[in-house]
């Protein structure tokens, strides 16, 4: 009688939040010193769970063998990111072959505001050009910092990839490996529920994915038009950029829509003011049409979990943890709506419910049960 099981016994409050808390730390320090590791892997599995269906593809229906059909999905993923690095650098090759003449531009386009600071608030050539030798000053003196940030960031990039596509050739190629090892460590009788949500998992990260893939193209399109037409240069390389950083929400447009306006300023264009306008109704159009039809709803994160996403991510591993915070979130979301207990935070997670019935009325009655009205 002195024995009870585990279900009986119930912790109190505090220190099953000190467990909690606990366990936050721990993970959160271990997503820290493994951010070269972690960050890579979790990036591999999106892309993994992407390729799938077209690995699957060659092993059933051309026969392919594991490792041919696995190395063959590598060399896709290559060409896709080679032909971007491949675009990104014929566009930034123009960028510098142009830059005598944009910095020509940027220096009157810098008089032109000089006089219009002078004009309209009184402030003398000689304080501007004060303000101007102090922050360059600074910048000098910042340049050996500089450097080591770009190496740096140039090398953990080129060694992200290089990570990236090992993870995705062992996780393609031991699939059914991990399958059976995540169907293993769970009781049988829970083997429905388990298999369910990895096929729910597979199924959603995959539409997403693929969704955000055209996400990126229809803002690249609707962007290159915008700039196209307004006459600004390098419209093609600032839409491509537009449509990549779009898939950091909220800061991607805006940093985006920062460095179109810039460059318009700085070659002489005079529809900067036409630029961002028009980058705030691409946002629109692109928060309250694409990403609702083309992404779905299933996934979708509420701002403020997106907001805190992001700081998170960028916290922990950097401009990576940025772009792969929103689909992290989106796993989390599908696990808690399916563990036992944790369903509120999966609820908490996602966007509030619309009724589109009246709420039914309540009413207490003596025995302190809740029964509807008639």
């Amino acid at each position: 009688m002195l024995l009870c099981s585990m279900k009986e016994i119930k912790l109190p409050f505090v220190l099953r939040l000190s467990l909690v808390l606990i366990s936050i730390l721990a993970l959160g320090y271990l997503a820290k010193i493994g951010k070269g590791v972690l960050a890579p892997l979790f990036f591999s599995v999106l892309m993994a769970l992407l390729f799938l269906p077209f690995a699957n593809f060659l092993e059933k229906k051309l026969r392919f063998s594991r490792t041919i059909s696995t190395f063959s999905s590598l060399l896709m993923m290559l060409v896709f990111l080679s032909g971007l690095i491949y675009f990104f650098s014929a566009q930034l090759s123009d960028f510098v072959n142009d830059f005598p003449v944009l910095k020509a531009q940027v220096s009157k386009s810098f008089n032109d505001l000089q006089f219009w600071v002078s004009r309209n608030f009184h402030v003398n050539f000689d304080k501007q050009m004060s303000y101007i030798n102090q922050a360059l000053e600074k910048l000098l003196a910042s340049t050996a910092f500089i450097l080591r940030f770009t190496v740096s960031m140039f090398s953990s990039t080129m060694a992200f990839f290089l990570f990236s596509a090992l993870f995705f050739v062992f996780i393609l190629n031991y699939r059914r490996l991990l399958y059976q090892f995540i169907i293993s460590i769970f009781r049988d009788e829970h083997f429905g529920k388990v298999n369910e949500g990895i096929k729910e998992i597979q199924r959603i990260i995959k539409e997403y994915i693929s969704g955000l893939f055209i996400q990126i193209i229809i803002v690249s399109i609707l962007t290159a038009i915008l700039l196209s037409v307004l006459g600004v240069k390098y419209a093609i390389l600032l839409a491509v950029l537009t449509g990549l950083l779009n898939v950091i929400p909220y800061i991607g447009i805006i940093f985006s829509c920062l460095i179109a306006c810039l460059i318009s300023f700085a070659t002489g264009g005079n529809h900067t003011l036409l630029v961002l306008v028009g980058y705030l109704v691409i946002h629109a159009v692109d928060a309250n049409i694409t990403l609702p039809l083309v992404v779905g709803s299933k996934v979708k994160i509420n701002a403020l979990f997106t907001f805190i996403g992001l700081l998170l991510g960028e916290e922990l591993w950097g401009i990576s943890g940025m772009f792969l915070s929103i689909p992290f979130l989106a796993i989390l979301k599908i696990i808690f709506e399916r563990v036992e207990g944790l369903q509120p935070w999966g609820r908490v997670l996602g966007e509030e419910p619309k009724h589109n019935k009246p709420r039914k009325k309540y009413k207490i009655t003596k025995n302190i049960t809740l029964e509807e009205k008639e």
